[in-house]
């Protein structure tokens, strides 16, 4: 992204009736039933800005997980929010919203492209040290991946999280969502997991009207928060934190640390 965004990531006040917010409007939990969960951002996103949550709690006995994507209706127009995202919302139109799995969040490719190698269909998306690139969107890696909670077994867990094999609805998953454009205003949706690109979700989406990120807090999700994206330059804190994450083998190792508490917990993200 070329411009820098500072304003807290926050969830809309409006939202599905059985929606509550906390009081900084990151955290949205379903508090009864298992739908009535729909949320969406409280601002638009700016082209390539990842809307990027992480689960935080579940609940046995539904069928069904997150849903996640787009909206071109603005909140504020709806006279009652839908019951369901999918398929209520996307009946409305210009919504385009996808139920979070590994294998059916992928749009079709294009059947005159079939002629194409499989090398060139590819969707160009890789990482590097610092940021993950989609076409020409560059998102920091740093808050993309899930982490575990810190305990005995965290170097495992979090090891998991890293190389994606976890359910993708799994607890402290990462899950975000973003546009890429294509020019002559159309843009293409991908949903990002625990740091993984799965590649173009819906294409062609207009971009004359402002987006906004849809979540469905639905069935087995109860609970999820906002990660807040840190774009073009890192705080201080935040390079710090890098700098020692460096030179250890594992979050863990910080208790071996001869380090202020608070910084171990800064750095342990706790």
């Amino acid at each position: 992204m070329t411009e820098n965004i500072k304003a807290l990531c926050q969830f809309h006040p409006v939202h599905g009736k059985n929606v509550r917010l906390d009081a900084s409007g990151t955290q949205a939990t379903r508090v009864e039933s298992f739908a009535n969960g729909v949320c969406f951002s409280k601002n638009p996103l700016a082209p390539g800005e990842i809307f990027l949550i992480e689960i935080q709690d579940k609940e046995q006995g539904w069928c069904g997980h997150l849903r996640i994507g787009l909206t071109a209706k603005d909140p504020r127009s709806l006279e009652v929010v839908p019951e369901y995202s999918l398929p209520d919302l996307v009946d409305l139109g210009n919504s385009w919203v996808f139920a979070i799995t590994r294998n059916h969040n992928k749009v079709l490719e294009d059947p005159s492209e079939e002629g194409r190698s499989t090398e060139e269909n590819r969707p160009r998306m890789f990482f590097t040290d610092s940021h993950l690139y989609i076409e020409s969107v560059s998102i920091p890696r740093d808050k993309l991946v899930g982490r575990s909670r810190p305990g005995r077994f965290s170097h495992i867990l979090d090891d998991l999280y890293k190389t994606n094999v976890l359910p993708p609805t799994a607890r402290r998953s990462r899950i975000g969502v973003t546009y890429v454009p294509r020019g002559a205003g159309l843009a293409d949706m991908h949903i990002v997991i625990n740091g993984e690109d799965m590649g173009p979700s819906a294409k062609g989406i207009p971009t004359q009207q402002p987006l906004y990120a849809v979540v469905d807090v639905f069935a087995a999700t109860k609970s999820v928060s906002i990660v807040q994206v840190e774009y073009g330059f890192s705080s201080l804190q935040t390079l710090c934190r890098k700098v020692i994450q460096k030179h250890i083998v594992h979050r863990m190792a910080l208790d071996w640390l001869d380090l202020p508490p608070l910084l171990k917990h800064y750095c342990k993200y706790e």
